[in-house]
């Protein structure tokens, strides 16, 4: 199983819209790094739901359902998208500003790639995270 990352304006997205619909096409990926991280994901692969813009905290996580197949609102037909399952929220919210100052996560695209919408997240990136959440 691999992990990701995805980011979402919660005002555009949120995570509580996402809890809703409980399933929803993670459409509108318009950068050829960010899709080719989406074409790498498997089915049952988990990625953190992250508030970008607005917020900027990973908030929850949601569970690849269906692999990349291409995006219905790209005209061009060069992008994917792929269907996402809300799962669980984090016991709390894991800010920008506390990855940043965790030495274990200098290297997460988050901070190295900031701009990219949809990025891969090491095994202990992502226990790292987890720990933060469940703590204070």
């Amino acid at each position: 199983m691999a992990y990701f990352l995805l980011k979402s304006e919660p005002d555009a997205w949120s995570w509580q819209q996402q809890q809703k619909v409980k399933l929803d096409p993670w459409t509108g990926v318009r950068n050829h790094q960010a899709a080719n991280f989406m074409k790498a994901m498997r089915l049952g692969d988990t990625a953190f739901f992250y508030h970008s813009n607005i917020g900027k905290e990973i908030v929850g996580i949601v569970e690849v359902v269906r692999e990349a197949y291409p995006d219905p609102t790209d005209e061009t037909g060069k992008f994917v998208c792929v269907n996402v399952a809300a799962k669980e929220s984090l016991a709390r919210p894991v800010t920008l500003a506390e990855i940043k100052l965790n030495k274990k996560l200098q290297e997460m695209h988050l901070i190295r790639q900031s701009r990219l919408s949809v990025m891969p997240v090491t095994d202990a990136q992502w226990r790292e995270i987890i720990r933060i959440s469940n703590t204070k």
